[in-house]
């Protein structure tokens, strides 16, 4: 390094840096009375008296965006400083990048040293220019194993049930230190609950923003889409049992996802207006959907989307030979025919009683029956080394494996029929409530209730969400 004239010198100062963690605040030789302590007994060793203090109190050394080292760059930028002595490497940064960056291209290209107390470092010496590179590698070496240990003891701490600690606890839920876990917070897991309930009854997600007092639409599907309501913990795209208390049930939330994924059909969403039947109608010629069209002074039609040029995007063919039909006589008949049906399953349901085997604990019986021939087959292997019980034990852990596909086949299937009973029993109190009902309320019964409705030249389908047909759960097709 080119040395500077004696009186150039004393017009620019050195600076001592001081940087303290909160983590490193408590530990012997690294307070900031300890690290000033040294630093200024050094300036004494060497003669020097025109120095200042640059103390950065509780912030990490993994960037440089804290205040007196933005303030240190500048100064030596405007040849202010001539010196900056720290007491050991790494109070300067931890990132070896970072630590290169302030040697050479702020500190050497400004005619300023940097010394290191603890390493015996002095980047006016060739050698200590050549270690600067050697040691801040180490101490970046340090900081990842650190975040590493961080992270491995954080993924271990959820496969535990405790939750992850810090920000974000979600709401309903209040975090309690001692325990690590997440407690159900009473007023606001009591809101959470009449979210579920209130969307499962067919109320959007705006509507029950504001009933409960929320601002926005968004806060509630937010609410409603977070697993960890039911007592999980998700972490880094993985599900694991959470220590806290549920809010709602697994089998809740399964519903309301379904419920959630059907509203997002721009087929199935209610459309403001008064008509009953909007978004549910296609024709039976084309394919294409109907909508409602002014006829006369008081009636609408249905009309088919590809005899209109208004919206070509709708149109299924150029040409289509269907008829327009008006849209209150389609309205009574299926208005009439899932009155009927409500009174058809009425009877049924109070008919079945019979009890029916549950597939779910035979499968989960299979499966622990499977997992424990399995352990006893390896416990066997162990004794003996019979390689021969290896391609048994292979064949039992891939029956395993199709034994757990078939589980969370059977899963979706419950859940989903959970979801069509429950339609079924709005439709068997549907024709008592429906003089009730406000528009709204009826197209969302409707749009529960009704997958499509196909209208043909002589007939019109309609096609019901709740029927089962050979006791499976899905789309039964009824023709009116």
């Amino acid at each position: 390094m080119t040395s500077k004239p004696n009186q150039e010198l004393e017009t620019r100062f050195r600076v001592l840096y001081i940087r303290v963690s909160t983590e490193a605040q408590a530990e012997e030789g690294y307070s900031i009375g300890a690290q000033q302590e040294r630093l200024e007994a050094y300036c004494r060793a060497m003669g020097w008296t025109n120095y200042q203090l640059y103390i950065d109190p509780g912030f990490s050394g993994s960037n440089l965006n804290r205040p007196k080292m933005q303030q240190l760059i500048a100064d030596v930028q405007e040849g202010k400083v001539c010196a900056v002595v720290v007491y050991k490497l790494d109070r300067l940064s931890r990132s070896q990048k970072d630590t290169l960056y302030l040697i050479e291209d702020i500190f050497i290209p400004n005619d300023v040293a940097f010394v290191s107390l603890n390493e015996n470092i002095d980047t006016g010496t060739p050698y200590g220019r050549a270690m600067i590179g050697i040691l801040s590698a180490f101490a970046q070496l340090e900081r990842e194993n650190i975040y590493q240990r961080t992270r491995m003891g954080m993924l271990e701490r959820v496969k535990q049930g405790y939750w992850m600690g810090g920000g974000g606890i979600p709401y309903g839920y209040d975090y309690d230190r001692n325990q690590g876990i997440l407690v159900p917070n009473p007023q606001q897991a009591e809101q959470v609950r009449k979210m579920y309930d209130l969307y499962l009854k067919g109320y959007s997600a705006q509507k029950i923003a504001n009933m409960l007092g929320l601002r926005y639409d968004k806060i509630v599907t937010q609410i409603l889409t977070r697993k960890s309501n039911t007592g999980v913990i998700c972490y880094k795209g993985e599900e694991y049992p959470g220590l806290h208390e549920p809010i709602i049930s697994e089998e809740i939330y399964n519903l309301t996802q379904i419920k959630m994924r059907e509203r997002s059909e721009k087929s199935r969403v209610p459309t403001k207006g008064t008509h009953l039947l909007a978004g549910l109608v296609h024709c039976g010629e084309c394919g294409a959907r109907m909508r409602y069209v002014k006829w006369g002074k008081n009636g609408y039609k249905l009309y088919c989307y590809s005899k209109d040029n208004s919206k070509p995007h709708m149109k299924r063919a150029d040409s289509c030979d269907s008829e327009p039909c008006w849209a209150d006589q389609i309205e009574d008949l299926v208005i009439q025919d899932l009155f009927s049906i409500s009174a058809n399953l009425e009877q049924s349901t109070k008919d079945d009683g019979a009890p029916s085997v549950n597939p779910l604990h035979e499968l989960e019986s299979q499966i622990a029956q499977t997992e424990a021939k399995v352990k006893r087959l390896y416990n066997l292997y162990a004794i003996d080394g019979n390689d021969m019980l290896l391609d048994t034990i292979e064949e039992n852990k891939r029956q395993l494996a199709l034994l757990r596909e078939q589980l969370i086949m059977e899963e979706e299937t419950r859940t989903r029929a959970k979801h069509i009973d429950l339609v079924r029993e709005r439709v068997v109190s549907i024709r008592s409530a429906w003089d009730m009902l406000s528009m709204q309320e009826r197209q969302t019964v409707l749009r529960d209730c009704i997958d499509r409705i196909i209208i043909h030249k002589n007939k019109v389908e309609i096609f019901y969400t709740f029927l089962k047909d050979k006791g499976k759960a899905g789309t039964a097709k009824y023709v009116a």
